[in-house]
């Protein structure tokens, strides 16, 4: 078992000597490998060593590029069952869950690898010159991304995997070419560790530069901070809470030289149930959210948290029906103690608020760190009086807004902070009657559902994974899809440069073949 820092040609090195274990929730017992709070000397180096990579990495060609993500994710499906068992030992979850997962990590690492073997996605865009024009000539103008630095990634508590240390992020910010630091995630060090070797066996076994990865472990705040105001980092990814995130934030806004944190936060994902399809799908939808609102214990960022309807019979039975239904779910367990304290603490505090119902609570015995589902209801003018019911219940838990009319219900809407995501339940053409409603949501939220339920992310170029504050802190990018490399770049522009020294992708003849803007034109075409 490795501990510390993963890094190409030197695992460990410095003066760590803090140690920590990971937790088995579903066991409830520690898992038995320590590993090592990274040093504030392993820190500097790591980053060093990343800000050297740099200076060669990001020349590598997007053939050398595909080849390196390529192998990661080879590498890794060559972890074979160790993974999974350390996966589900640092998780609680399921082994389809854990098999599932790896299979979107392997899937994003290739679809990167497809996107940079390409090359179109650089936006090469090309103003050619007008020496005569009167009365000042036009200079010839060359833009095109290029990649911002040496890049560290947090690791999410909720996808050990797939929002982890090879990861979305990961993958997107080498993609672009840039080396990265990951800070683990301490509830799933061995599962990070063991993907960070592979990610060393790839980044070895096709050349790239000492530095292009490394892997961090704390059981505190503490590496983080460090490596976020390190000022050879230039930007960072996090997916996790809004104290955190926003943290992170203010901290980066902090330094001399400010950087981009990109941070997937909090989200209630709200759901609006309109009467007609209520009327006429009641235990259909109810069936269908009893089981999105309980999935893997409502432990994703896009759980169903907030469903809103206009008040009247419909309502009253779908929340019935609702009701029935998900109390029948068998309650699965949570990530960690922390997170089932969490969440039940921030449950009771919604329970305990003015005007609250609660509509359905799984009162059965659970077995230890699992969580007991519960469905509450409020009135609409309540909601609107109290912040605190807006916020994030991590957790299988849902609240059910009753408002008084149409009126009312884009009251509330346009009343949310960000969200990832928004839904409309309608019947037929009923959507049509509600063009407030919906454009109140849309305002609200990054990505919007008809007829469907948020959970579940498709990985590809059309997602986006991403909202207005707090759901993320710019709501310009995605986090999932390849279009999240764009995080991970900024434009430059080459002006009267020879053509000879040009990068590939800027020069006359085109020889990388990629799709470009040529004088306002998109074209193949040679000049």
């Amino acid at each position: 078992m490795m501990t510390g820092k993963n890094q190409i040609g030197n695992r460990r090195s410095g003066g760590g000597t803090k140690t920590y274990r990971t937790f088995n929730p579903l066991l409830n017992i520690e898992n038995e490998h320590e590993f090592f709070e990274a040093s504030t000397e392993e820190i500097n180096e790591a980053v060093f060593l990343a800000a050297d990579a740099y200076i060669t990495y990001n020349q590598k060609s997007g053939k050398e590029k595909a080849t390196f993500l390529n192998a990661i994710a080879d590498e890794i499906l060559a972890l074979d069952d160790t993974l999974i068992q350390m996966y589900c030992s640092e998780s609680g979850l399921p082994e389809g869950r854990a098999k599932g997962e790896r299979g979107r990590t392997m899937g994003q690492l290739r679809a990167f690898a497809a996107l940079v073997e390409e090359g179109s996605w650089v936006e090469a865009t090309i103003d050619t010159a007008i020496p005569d024009r009167a009365p000042v000539p036009k200079p010839d103008l060359r833009k095109m991304m290029v990649p911002l630095g040496p890049v560290v990634v947090f690791g999410a508590s909720n996808f050990p995997l797939a929002f982890s240390t090879a990861g979305g992020d990961t993958a997107a910010a080498l993609a672009a070419g840039c080396p990265v630091i990951v800070k683990s995630h301490p509830m799933h060090s061995g599962t990070g560790e063991l993907v960070a070797a592979a990610v060393i066996r790839a980044a070895e076994k096709t050349g790239m530069p000492n530095g292009v990865f490394s892997n961090l472990n704390s059981s505190g705040i503490e590496v983080g901070v460090q490596l976020v105001q390190h000022p050879q980092v230039k930007a960072v990814g996090f997916t996790g809470s809004i104290i955190g995130g926003r943290a992170l934030f203010d901290l980066a806004a902090q330094r001399e030289e400010p950087i981009p944190v990109f941070a997937e936060m909090g989200s209630i994902n709200p759901v609006v149930l309109l009467p007609e399809a209520l009327g006429n799908r009641k235990d259909q939808l109810a069936k269908t959210y009893a089981g999105s609102i309980t999935l893997a214990s409502g432990q994703f960022c896009t759980n169903p948290g907030l469903l809103l309807g206009i008040k009247g019979e419909a309502l009253t039975n779908f929340i019935q029906a609702l009701s029935a239904e998900i109390v029948t779910m068998e309650p699965s367990c949570m990530l960690h103690p922390n997170i089932i304290g969490a969440y039940e603490k921030n449950k009771q505090n919604a329970i305990d608020q003015s005007g609250l119902t609660i509509a359905a609570d799984y009162g059965e015995a659970v077995a230890v760190n699992h969580a007991r589902q519960t469905v509450v209801t409020v009135e609409g003018q309540t909601f609107l009086g109290n912040s605190r019911l807006h916020q994030e219940v991590f957790g299988p838990f849902s609240m059910v807004v009753q408002c008084a009319d149409a009126d009312e219900l884009e009251e509330v809407i346009a009343n949310l902070e960000g969200q990832l995501t928004g839904t409309v339940i309608s019947d037929q053409n009923e959507i049509m009657n509600y063009p407030m409603v919906i454009a109140a949501l849309q305002n609200r939220v990054g990505r919007i559902i008809f007829n469907g339920v948020p959970t579940g992310v498709e990985v590809c170029p059309a997602m986006q994974h991403g909202g207005p504050y707090p759901a993320s802190t710019d709501s310009r990018f995605t986090a999932v899809g390849t279009q999240s490399i764009k995080r991970w770049v900024r434009p430059f522009s080459y002006q009267d440069w020879p053509d000879g020294l040009l990068p590939n992708e800027l020069k006359n003849s085109n020889p990388l073949g990629i799709l470009r803007t040529i004088n306002n034109e998109p074209t193949k075409a040679a000049i």
